[in-house]
């Protein structure tokens, strides 16, 4: 395609050259401090003061929930995540006794104010635990805070365990949202990765979604993965869009063996060339522009009526660890092995380990592996960050308001450096304001990093995925 190309309905220029010189390593800023910032100091005791005081002075945020599930019948070699693979389904109802005495700590804690707005089971696979374990665990969960009517609940579904029964009854349980994990239709990549799954399977999920009352669901896509080509990818986006899903998230593969055991199972020789994985993205980006998505930010599309795109339009999307979200900011909870959650000015995660999250449970104490209370110079920069990769733009005199500071002076370095960026047209600053422009968009993330504060002291981002 040519360098420079703009996406039909979406406010995004695509150009090779920037991403290029700007896609290099970076955060996906789901926090800020990133996860790599958190520190052991940061205990169980300090995450119960905090879950005791959420709400000073009469001022709490509305409450969300997470729920990590690490099993996984099968091992997809691309996969990151902290998951366990394993077909002994008798793991789950362990694990779900677990999660019941993790519910009622942290209940005890909150006091009285446990109405949640949003929940999201994550994985692994949420649908490794059975009907009776889904059931035993919302009913844990129903029995310790109170779900509001109009709330998001979510669950991610691997169809090729799911059938549409299966779908009906979560759906009675009270889940109102699906992300359905799918990479890729075609099938020599799907045999690279070790997850065959077919068009059939996926689309019988997600018509029983839209029969049980689901309001939305999203696809996952990777680009990127061993044995692709354009023509594939292409073919796959079309069997994507007759779909019809609310929300697609197309993320880069990131090849880190080094990291992630499984991917040591991937041939790197059958890994697309740089200019190739390019092509699927920006391929993939202008195809789904011309069907209508409206391009969110970092990976992630969706139609213009879903609540994320009405929420970005709005001023209100926010983001988490979950990506993008329209309720606004909100605390959440988060429960089971190595989840992360952030109440007030602080983020916690729990321990990494099944058998260490069973041992501490046992002692009647939260699995805490790590956090960190933020400081004021944090939190006015994830103000900043947030503002970004949410909407694109920054109202200066906002921060100044909200944070009693002199925005110019403050962050006079970070604003020189924003001044190469809008040489190369990243951005656009003005007196008072600064906007991320539509060639800037696909690498908001690079702006973001201007106002990284442990990015600016440490120069170090080889840890970190590729921007692009």
């Amino acid at each position: 395609m040519p360098p420079t190309q703009e996406v039909p309905e979406a406010s995004v220029i695509v150009d090779t050259e920037l991403i290029r010189k700007y896609g290099g390593n970076g955060p996906r800023y789901t926090s800020y401090p990133t996860a790599d910032r958190f520190i052991e100091a940061f205990d169980a005791a300090a995450y119960a003061h905090w879950l005791e005081n959420r709400n000073i002075g009469g001022f709490g945020r509305p409450l969300g929930l997470y729920v990590h599930v690490p099993f996984c019948d099968t091992l997809c070699f691309y996969c990151a995540c902290n998951k366990i693979a394993t077909r002994d389904h008798s793991r789950a109802v362990k694990y779900v006794g677990y999660l019941e005495r993790e519910i009622k700590l942290v209940a005890e804690r909150l006091g009285q104010d446990r109405r949640l707005s949003k929940m999201h089971w994550g994985g692994g696979t949420p649908t490794f635990l059975g009907d009776s374990e889904s059931a035993r665990l919302m009913q844990a969960i129903r029995s310790s805070f109170e779900l509001d009517p109009a709330g998001e609940y979510a669950i991610e579904i691997d169809p090729r365990k799911v059938d549409a029964q299966r779908v009906a009854y979560l759906g009675a349980l009270g889940f109102n949202r699906m992300s359905v994990g799918v990479q890729d239709f075609d099938i020599e990549v799907q045999r690279a990765v070790n997850r065959v799954q077919s068009l059939a399977q996926t689309r019988e999920v997600i018509d029983a979604a839209r029969g049980n009352g689901f309001r939305s669901v999203n696809m996952d896509l990777i680009y990127g993965l061993p044995k692709q080509t354009l023509e594939g990818f292409a073919a796959t986006l079309e069997r994507v869009i007759e779909c019809d899903p609310d929300r697609i998230a197309l993320y880069s593969y990131a090849h880190l063996p080094s990291a992630f055991k499984p991917q040591r199972r991937i041939n790197e020789v059958d890994l697309p060339a740089p200019e190739v994985k390019l092509e699927l993205m920006t391929g993939a980006i202008r195809r789904l522009g011309e069907a209508g998505y409206v391009y969110i930010g970092m990976d992630h599309f969706a139609k213009p009526g879903d609540e994320l795109a009405v929420a970005q339009r709005q001023g209100r999307l926010t983001r988490d660890f979950q990506g993008y979200a329209a309720g606004g900011e909100c605390d959440l909870v988060g429960l089971g092995v190595s989840a992360i959650g952030k109440i007030g000015p602080t983020y916690v995660q729990n321990v990494k380990g099944l058998e260490d999250y069973y041992s501490v449970l046992d002692r009647g104490e939260f699995p805490v592996l790590r956090g960190i209370e933020l400081t004021p110079d944090d939190l006015v920069r994830r103000s900043v960050i947030q503002a970004l990769a949410c909407h694109f733009q920054l109202a200066k005199e906002s921060i100044e308001i909200a944070y009693l500071v002199d925005f110019d002076r403050y962050f006079a370095a970070e604003l020189e450096d924003l001044k190469r960026l809008e040489e190369d047209g990243l951005v656009e600053l003005e007196d008072d304001w600064i906007h991320v422009t539509p060639r800037g968009r696909l690498l908001v993330r690079s702006v973001c990093m201007v106002f990284d504060k442990y990015l600016r002291v440490a120069q170090k981002r080889a840890q970190y995925s590729r921007v692009m």
